[in-house]
């Protein structure tokens, strides 16, 4: 027993696509979407570092890099129908984490196993590292979800997802990294020039405002 189809797994993700059937003008792979929240996960950490807060650096690039290896299990499953009942949401967790067990008992070396139920579990916790990952990916998201509107996909679907993503970062406002992404990043992205940018500049100001009376 290896580590092959671990690493084989990896070109699993490389062509599993994100929310197969939606975007129109930029398709997403699971293995560029983990790539890229671990970017974002590092400059969110880099800031909160220099507000004076410690960072397990190895923690959070472990929940980064592999927080979705676990779909090359059961895919990609779109959001609207992964949350669309407690119930669903529920049996597709237990799926999953079964799937995940069985493969760390059967391909994963007895030495390592410890350290793959680790970093293959549910990396979104209350620490530090876990709320930097839960922004993180909802800011990839948020750009994903923005780079359909910008070129002007009529899907409602995004400007959803968007809303959604934004709800999730805006809850996790009082992190230094989050506030420096609302305050420095946020109005770049909506400084750029397309069509709805009016219609979603408004719509980040009712977001940020509701979460605000919250």
């Amino acid at each position: 027993m290896g580590m092959h189809q671990f690493i084989q797994g990896l070109s699993n993700l490389e062509t599993l696509r994100r929310a197969p059937g939606f975007f129109k003008y930029a398709e997403h792979s699971v293995a560029a979407h983990s790539f890229k929240v671990a970017e974002i996960a590092q400059l969110l950490g880099d800031i909160e570092e220099h507000a004076g807060n410690t960072v397990n650096w190895q923690r959070l690039y472990e929940k980064a890099l592999n927080h979705d290896y676990t779909e090359r299990f059961i895919g990609d499953i779109k959001t609207p129908v992964k949350y669309a009942t407690p119930a669903l949401r529920s049996m597709l967790a237990d799926v999953e984490e079964s799937m995940t067990e069985n493969f760390i008992q059967n391909e994963i070396p007895e030495d390592y196993q410890a350290i793959y139920r680790r970093r293959l579990g549910e990396g979104k916790d209350d620490t530090l590292e876990g709320q930097i990952l839960s922004i993180a990916d909802k800011i990839d998201l948020l750009y994903e979800s923005f780079g359909e509107i910008e070129k002007g996909n009529p899907e409602r679907v995004f400007v959803n997802i968007y809303t959604e993503s934004l709800s999730v970062v805006m809850s996790f406002e009082k992190r230094p990294s989050v506030r420096y992404f609302l305050d420095e990043i946020l109005p770049d992205m909506l400084n750029e020039e397309f069509a709805d940018r009016d219609m979603l500049t408004k719509l980040t100001r009712a977001i940020m405002a509701q979460a605000d009376q919250s």
